[in-house]
């Protein structure tokens, strides 16, 4: 793959801004923020585990988070979380329980959009599931690329005994 599609294949899967991913009519703007809470947390403090009902979909404000699950008996670290993170697309947009565990690792605050009011949000204006629904699959194609990148490490590491810079 040339280098140019590699850039060009990041660019589509960045992050996208909040606003623009909740970039709806003020009366649907009016209803999502008049609910939204915003919850601190001390180190250690776990914001969700994996397994309890989805309350809502939870934005990072301040610290830095970790995530981590369980998957057939073995404990995974997924990754951190960190201010201006969406977590928990998946469990919001499918109103299933949470796939995996937050913790704060030290001390911060997440913004916690309640899943009553997504909902009502989604029935209001249906845009919005399918832009929450375009960020996570950004989401999964940023895992995915991310797991790539570490696997074509391990592979070089492992074929050359050494780390390639």
């Amino acid at each position: 793959m040339q280098p140019e599609a590699r850039s060009g294949q990041r660019e589509a899967v960045q992050a996208h801004p909040l606003a623009e991913l909740l970039d709806c009519p003020a009366a649907v703007g009016s209803v999502l923020n008049g609910s939204t809470r915003c919850i601190d947390f001390q180190a250690g403090g776990v914001v969700f585990r994996q397994s309890s009902p989805c309350m809502g979909l939870y934005v990072i404000v301040s610290g830095h988070f970790l995530r981590k699950a369980e998957r057939l008996e073995t404990r995974l670290t997924l990754g951190p979380a960190r201010p201006g993170d969406l977590v928990e697309l998946a469990a919001a947009l499918g109103e299933v329980p949470h796939t995996f565990t937050l913790t704060a690792q030290t001390p911060g605050s997440a913004l916690l959009l309640p899943i009553e009011a997504l909902n009502e949000a989604f029935r209001t204006y249906p845009p919005l599931r399918m832009q929450l629904l375009e960020e996570l699959a950004r989401e999964v194609c940023r895992a995915y690329y991310a797991c790539c990148l570490q696997s074509g490490m391990k592979s070089r590491r492992h074929s050359t005994g050494t780390a390639m810079a």
